[in-house]
């Protein structure tokens, strides 16, 4: 199940939440249903409510401007869509191409996903000097692209949630 989209009071898209934590805001009327699945249907003890894919909150959050997506574990991991910058291999941890031990940063250009034993295998080496190669180069993302990735979207899929979300250059 995707993650869904939150939307502030103003219509602007600020992150994505779970399904259990977007249906606890609605029964908390700290959100509004903007958009749900056509089919599917959350059902408690006296409650019934469609699975929401967009919400909307009733109050107005104040968000600092962002011209950079803040750097995280999972961030890397969802930039890298869970697959392993050396071998292609499902990706479970973050490799710093310079390691944190010689000075490496965690930062998005230091940062990729790796797999386990790649990841030990490359151990407090470069790429280089492990004579490891990287199958893509690591980049930073634009906030409006991270977005997109939490969502699991990519822009040929975007369907009826592009009315949502701001154009992407």
């Amino acid at each position: 199940m995707r993650n869904t989209l939150v939307l502030n009071a103003s219509y602007e898209p600020l992150t994505t939440v779970s399904l259990k934590r977007a249906v606890v805001l609605v029964l908390q009327d700290k959100a509004v249903v903007e958009q749900a699945h056509p089919l599917r249907v959350v059902r408690g003890t006296g409650v019934s409510i469609p699975v929401p894919r967009v919400i909307r909150l009733q109050r107005f959050v104040r968000v600092p401007f962002r011209q950079r997506a803040p750097w995280s574990r999972r961030g890397v991991l969802v930039r890298d869509q869970h697959l392993c910058a050396y071998c292609g291999r499902r990706a479970s941890t973050v490799d710093h191409l310079m390691p944190k031990s010689r000075g490496g940063a965690d930062s998005w250009l230091n940062t990729v996903a790796a797999c386990a034993e790649d990841n030990q295998r490359k151990a407090d080496r470069t790429p280089e000097q492990a004579g490891m190669r990287l199958l893509r180069r690591p980049f930073e993302p634009t906030p409006e692209a991270t977005l997109m990735l939490a969502l699991g979207l990519r822009e040929s899929d975007l369907g009826d949630l592009a009315a949502w979300l701001p154009a992407t250059a």
